[in-house]
């Protein structure tokens, strides 16, 4: 029996896994994967206390800290969780049963992509999932932005400040996003906005050259000269596996409460699977932190212990 099992291995799992180990709990991750949504970034600049360092780093610092501090941790995926009669969860994964006390959710979430040549492969190496992230590593090029909602629009605004040239590619004829982002994109000068086109191809050498697209009324796809492509066409949370244990909003997000909390006792959430607006690393990290202490805190007002605020309590740990 664990005291807290944590499902995903991001930023949120590995500070969450931190956090319960330092308050005495027995913690068990389990993760399919290492790294959560930080693997599909290159470099990372905006994570306090790293002017700048590799996304494979950063990762490895994260899983080094948690396994220093005892947090047991397997590769492997939960596929059922059940509710027991005393209020314990049992997790059934691809290989084995596990019980635990409290579960915090770090799912995270997947970047939804176009699914075309070159796609995979220039992950990394010119095309990203997030401007916030790789942004400033285009400063004076020419980019390619993909997608016609309020992501899309906001990317584009951003590189707008940053870059030599953004393409702004929507496969429809209307943006999604709102009206007023779309203004503010439309008086960037260097901004283009190509409509009713569909991006078919990313090619290139060691890194992205350009891309191939093809414009609905054109029988043949034309290719543009860019450094990097922003598919910004959303991010999808996998939650099926909680639908019974928490509250999702219309995106499958989870709904939690200022301490982390799920509808269901003794379940928590944290991180980009949750339905908190901004996805940044350092956010999921200082939300797992919360759920870990939450999660502490429910286990000590169930046996009956002290109730003060674990959150104003030993700020250092």
């Amino acid at each position: 029996m664990y005291d807290v099992i944590i499902l995903g291995a991001g930023p949120a799992g590995f500070t969450a896994g931190i956090y319960s180990t330092r308050r005495g709990m027995k913690a068990l991750l389990i993760a399919k994967e290492v790294g959560g949504q930080v693997v599909w970034a290159t470099d990372i600049e905006n994570y306090p206390g790293f002017a700048s360092i590799k996304s494979h780093e950063l990762i490895s610092k994260m899983d080094e800290h948690a396994k220093g501090l005892g947090v047991e941790m397997i590769s492997d995926e939960a596929k059922e969780i059940k509710k027991n009669e005393d209020e314990s969860f049992t997790i059934f994964t691809n290989k084995n049963i596990y019980k635990a006390k409290t579960i915090i959710l770090c799912l995270g979430l997947s970047p939804r992509r176009l699914a075309i040549p070159g796609e995979v492969e220039f992950t990394g190496r010119g095309v990203t999932y997030c401007a916030t992230c790789d942004g400033p590593f285009y400063k004076n090029k020419i980019v390619a932005v993909v997608g016609g909602g309020n992501a899309a629009l906001d990317a584009a605004e951003f590189l707008s400040a940053i870059t030599k040239k953004v393409y702004l590619i929507h496969r429809r004829d209307e943006f999604r996003g709102f009206e007023t982002l779309l203004a503010e994109v439309k008086k960037k000068d260097n901004v283009e906005i190509i409509v009713n086109a569909e991006v078919k191809e990313i090619l290139g050498g060691q890194k992205v050259d350009k891309i191939k697209i093809l414009i609905n009324s054109e029988t043949e796809s034309k290719e543009l000269e860019v450094d990097g492509v922003f598919i910004e066409i959303g991010r999808i949370a996998n939650t099926d596996l909680v639908a019974e244990l928490a509250e999702r909003n219309e995106k499958n997000q989870i709904i939690i409460d200022e301490k982390c909390r799920t509808k269901t006792p003794g379940v928590f959430a944290a991180g980009d699977v949750t339905n908190g607006e901004f996805k940044q690393i350092v956010i999921a990290a200082g939300q797992g932190a919360v759920a870990a202490l939450a999660a502490y805190q429910y286990l000590q007002m169930k046996q009956g212990k002290a109730t003060e605020t674990i959150l104003d309590r030993g700020k250092k740990n």
